[in-house]
């Protein structure tokens, strides 16, 4: 039997403004999958570990068997799959937890049949794997984790992603406190309709912060990190959210929003020491608040999930 063992990172989506449309890859934390051919037909999950059994086991309902089966649809495969799924990132995050175990899985898969696929080829059977996970096949979290880097989702019919370049100096800051919200209670809170002038300013923030990224422009992206439209209407999901953006921008971030649909929350900063010292500062405000929390820092991850050794 073959083997192979992939891992996909944690990703920002939506980035203030860009709402379903902007999303990017960071390097850590990490999902893990193990992959292993087989000769009778279907895939079958055989292990999670990281999840306190909260995932199905039914390859069926679970991300990483969903878009493992699409993949083998495609090509026309008669075999099966057997999945080990390691959790490392946490659920209800806003990270991207079920689009890593899905971008993982379909690189350890396509690996296996000496990729026949490219990732762009890939992205839609990762996005119908989010539908199963959260109700809405959005690609803003599978798209960075697959392609790696900054991503843009120009259009969903048809489908045209893009990925934007950013400063090499560019870091992020996660904290994730120690709360859990689902996807789908996040995207239910949200209006069905907003107002021209809503629409008008988060069209020119869209803008900015691409033009903010690729010339590089930090004032511009400072000024365009603002979001209108989804983060008022979240936030009040999120503890402590008003203060805990001011206080990133106070130690100096170039600015600072929901990831996802939360309750993490991402920063910008042009030098480590600035992200470092922001995750310190927000992780102070929860611990106030008598919340636990985890930070990460990174750049942003230009390679996406990737084949790694099996131990």
């Amino acid at each position: 039997m073959k083997s192979v063992k992939a891992l996909a990172p944690a990703t920002v989506a939506n980035v203030s403004c860009g709402f379903d449309i902007f999303g990017f890859a960071v390097e850590a934390p990490a999902d893990e999958v193990i992959v292993t051919l087989t000769d009778a037909p279907g895939v079958v999950i055989k292990q999670i570990t990281g999840d306190d059994g909260k995932l199905p086991m039914d390859a069926s309902r679970n991300t990483s068997g969903v878009a493992i089966q699409a993949f083998l649809n495609k090509i026309g495969s008669e075999s099966g799959a057997e999945i080990i799924l390691h959790k490392k990132l946490p659920l209800g995050s806003g990270m991207g937890s079920s689009a890593a175990s899905s971008a993982a899985a379909l690189i350890a898969i396509n690996h296996l049949y000496d990729n026949p696929l490219s990732r762009e080829q890939m992205l839609p059977f990762a996005m119908e794997a989010e539908r199963i996970a959260c109700g809405s096949a959005h690609a803003d979290n599978v798209a960075p984790s697959l392609l790696g880097g900054f991503v843009l989702i120009r259009s969903y019919a048809p489908l045209d992603v893009t990925k934007i370049p950013t400063p090499p100096g560019l870091y992020c800051t996660l904290v994730h406190p120690h709360i859990e919200l689902k996807t789908e209670d996040s995207r239910r809170v949200l209006k069905s309709s907003i107002q021209m002038r809503d629409a008008i300013t988060q069209w020119g923030n869209i803008a900015g912060l691409v033009v903010g990224l690729m010339k590089p422009d930090y004032g511009l992206i400072t000024r365009s990190l603002q979001d209108v439209i989804a983060e008022p209407i979240r936030s009040v999901l999120i503890p402590g959210f008003d203060a805990i953006k001011a206080t990133a921008m106070k130690f100096g971030a170039l600015g600072s929003g929901i990831s996802g649909s939360g309750p993490t929350i991402f920063s910008l900063s042009t030098q480590v020491e600035t992200a470092e010292k922001v995750g310190e500062e927000i992780q102070k405000r929860f611990i106030e608040m008598k919340l636990k929390s985890d930070v990460f820092v990174s750049r942003i991850n230009h390679t996406g999930a990737r084949i790694a050794e099996l131990e």
